[in-house]
């Protein structure tokens, strides 16, 4: 089950973690559509969670962000990680429901002591909303594979709101924070029947706190009145006119960047057929949160991209929208 050529490292791993070299049980798991080889493996009596990185990426970075996480009681121990050998070895949480209800309570709360460590590093690339604030060769080519596979209409009103966010959107290193950047899966989010653990930092990297608030946000808010108890609960008090409308801005740069990205994944390449009704995006969350969508599939991907669309549309055409814009674009004016 673990491939031959990393067997001597994961022998070296058990044995600087637990002074044994050899597991009593071992079980693939293959949920959360990683690159990864991820297992299951029993020692001493105790589950624990063997992770092996199989990309020629650097792992300093995930494995840094890890530990700081971990210290702080939002992720799961760490037991070992070797930054060479591409291989961690953490406590496993044998996970328990989480209702949406509970996490709406909880995870703000663990968003916010995140959010309060000690700055990550910046990743090469940007895999987040904020990647649309950003021009660079690198974006330019992923928006080029986007506007080939989109209806006429979608592109410009795509392009034209992409624009218009990134005109008022601020870049504040004051809200740069340390940040998991990987929260719309709720594959990543496990509760153990008593609290809260986020798992999977390869995508952790410095970004704007917004980022991670607005797509937890999208799954477990559904209305006004839990969107402020929601970031009442982050930030310790009721939040002002202005972070409410950061907020939202965030909010439709995640409904643009899961468009942009589902959308492209999911085409191959190929126009999208753009007929047909899509689900209400607070059902469709639902059903993510049940563990009832699978996004490795392209016609999921297509439908999860659409759904996020339709949001995009709903809230942008709402006075809440051009409120937000001219609330931002003044406080940044002011300064």
């Amino acid at each position: 089950m673990i491939p031959q050529e990393k067997s001597e490292a994961v022998t070296r791993g058990l044995r600087e973690a637990f002074g044994v070299t050899e597991f009593a049980d071992i079980s693939r798991i293959t949920k959360g559509h990683t690159t990864s080889l991820v297992f299951r493996i029993i020692v001493g009596g105790s589950p624990y969670l063997l992770k092996i990185i199989m990309r020629s990426e650097d792992p300093t970075r995930h494995y840094t962000s890890m530990k700081a996480a971990a210290e702080a009681g939002i992720a799961p121990r760490v037991w070992h990680t070797n930054i060479d050998d591409k291989i961690s070895i953490t406590d496993f949480v044998e996970a328990a429901p989480l209702s949406v209800s509970e996490a709406l309570h909880q995870l703000p709360a663990t968003l916010r002591v995140l959010h309060a460590l000690p700055p990550f590093a910046r990743a090469p690339f940007n895999t987040t909303c904020t990647f649309l604030l950003n021009k660079g060769p690198a974006a330019d080519a992923f928006l080029q594979r986007f506007q080939a596979v989109i209806p006429k209409a979608v592109n410009e009103e795509f392009f034209a709101r992409c624009a218009e966010l990134a005109a008022v959107y601020p870049h504040d290193d004051a809200e740069m924070v340390a940040s998991h950047n990987d929260l719309f899966k709720p594959d990543n989010i496990l509760f153990d029947g008593q609290r809260i653990w986020l798992v999977d930092w390869e995508a952790a990297f410095l970004n704007d706190r917004y980022a991670d608030l607005a797509v937890v946000a999208n799954q477990v808010v559904t209305n006004d009145e839990e969107e402020i108890l929601y970031l009442e609960k982050y930030f310790g008090a009721a939040p002002d006119p202005y972070q409410l409308a950061r907020f939202h801005l965030m909010q439709q740069l995640t409904h643009l960047f899961y468009a942009m990205g589902f959308l492209t994944l999911g085409s191959s390449g190929k126009p999208i057929d753009w007929s047909g009704t899509v689900p209400k995006f607070s059902d469709y969350h639902r059903r993510m949160w049940a563990g009832e969508i699978d996004l490795a599939d392209n016609d999921v991907k297509i439908e999860y991209g659409r759904v996020h669309w339709e949001r995009l549309l709903q809230n942008v055409r709402q006075a809440r929208y051009n409120q937000a814009l001219r609330i931002v674009s003044d406080r940044h004016a002011t300064v």
